[in-house]
């Protein structure tokens, strides 16, 4: 099937195993991955996939000569347009192998970074993305980065240019990155606001984080009753989703799904998400759901917790681990897990999907947002009724009692909420 007939690009797919690297993955599992990611962008049509194994990168190649004549010819012979390489590749390779092999050719990070373009859709999102792309591929020199300012057709950063087109490039690309960060700047802000105005409503955040294709906006949906894209692609979220969820006490809360994290995540997407990310370090709570029907379910839940550590992740914040996909576990497998999850308390495991355990689930929630409960007495004038209803709103009212001089209260409560109530200026 020829790409020019479905309007799709012709791609392969090559995980370089490395044996020297010191950050090496099991092979088959990583070129799974590898695909899946490919396999997110509209435009292309995976037809193959291959694992290549190396002793050593080779400096101007990547990849040996006999290998590369081999690819070359099955290349030729499977009309490929673009060759993905599941892992880094210098400016001096891809122009090498593009030249060899007479295709188009991007490697982890820029795979990453066209998913990143084809999915945000928040002024925010499109802003961080158009920036990471381009602190990319100011380092590369070459061309790519105006893919972002055309309609999308093919993909790719396509190089070549001579060294006159590549000053003016950098110097095109300086002036769009000063351009979007003082844009961004704004955007920022803006939320900051958002955040203030949701620090005067007495609500508890709750992030759901965890890797790509966890089950994070399938959760989402069945606790909110939203329809927040959730298919079996990685990366289908890229913008946090906000909405209110009530817990089976009665607890109002804001539930937040934000954008997987993968391994090997470029480091100028980490940056430039962090405003994004910045809801799961205002949360109350962080939620990590794990795919724990997974093959690498431990080395992905590895790669969420060094990704919130850089983050700068409050250690006081309280985090439970929700293994979900239950429901794709074998028989001989789910026992041993339902066996270390009774012995630790920061463990539930559920099913997005089936809704086995979101009953313990939410109510597990409550009791951690909840925290130890203390009686106290209020005392408010009677003209303060906003903070009157916000009491009874929160259902920590035990009894109320009229005085001459106001209004006064018994209340059980948390310690968070009688601090947000001294927030609301009572």
């Amino acid at each position: 099937m020829d790409h020019r007939d479905t309007g799709a690009m012709r791609a392969f797919v090559l995980h370089p195993d490395i044996q020297s690297s010191p950050s090496r993955r099991d092979p088959a599992a990583a070129l799974e991955e590898a695909v899946a990611l490919a396999r997110a962008l509209p435009d292309l049509d995976v037809v193959g996939s291959s694992v290549v194994r190396l002793s050593k990168a080779q400096p101007g190649l990547l990849f040996g000569r006999g290998k590369i004549e081999e690819l070359g010819q099955r290349f030729k012979a499977d009309d490929i347009g673009l060759v993905l390489v599941d892992g880094p590749v210098t400016p001096v390779q891809q122009r090498n192998l593009e030249k060899e092999w007479k295709v188009k050719l991007l490697d982890r990070t820029g795979l990453i970074l066209e998913i990143f373009a084809d999915r945000a859709r928040t002024r925010e999102g499109v802003l961080q993305v158009e920036l990471a792309a381009l602190s990319y591929q100011r380092t590369r020199l070459v061309r790519a980065w105006t893919h972002l300012e055309r309609q999308r057709g093919g993909l790719g950063f396509v190089g070549g240019p001579g060294e006159t087109q590549i000053e003016a490039d950098r110097r095109a690309i300086d002036e769009a990155i000063t351009r979007l960060r003082r844009q961004l700047a704004k955007v920022v802000k803006t939320r900051a606001l958002h955040r203030a105005a949701r620090a005067k409503v007495p609500y508890p955040i709750v992030a759901l984080v965890g890797y790509t294709n966890a089950g994070k906006s399938t959760l989402f949906n069945r606790l909110t009753g939203a329809d927040v894209m959730a298919k079996d692609m990685l990366f289908a979220t890229l913008d946090p989703t906000m909405r209110g969820v009530a817990l089976p006490d009665g607890t109002d809360v804001i539930l937040s799904d934000t954008v997987g994290f993968i391994s090997d995540l470029p480091t100028q997407l980490v940056a430039a998400f962090r405003a994004t990310l910045e809801e799961v370090l205002a949360a109350d709570i962080v939620l990590h759901v794990r795919d724990i029907a997974h093959p690498e379910s431990e080395e992905q839940a590895q790669d969420v917790r060094a990704i919130l550590g850089d983050l700068g992740l409050d250690e006081d914040v309280p985090l439970l681990e929700i293994w979900n996909k239950i429901d794709a576990v074998t028989d001989d497998a789910r026992a041993p897990l339902e066996n270390r999850a009774k012995r630790d308390d920061g463990v539930l495991i559920v099913s997005a999907l089936t809704g086995e355990g979101l009953e313990v689930f939410t109510v597990t929630v409550a009791e951690r947002l909840g925290g130890v409960k203390r009686e106290d007495v209020v005392h408010l004038p009677f003209s303060a009724g906003r903070a009157r209803a916000w009491l009874f709103d929160q259902g920590v009212v035990e009894a109320e009692e009229q005085l001459e001089q106001g209004l006064r209260f018994r209340v059980t409560w948390t310690d968070r909420q009688k601090a947000r109530f001294a927030e609301i200026g009572a």
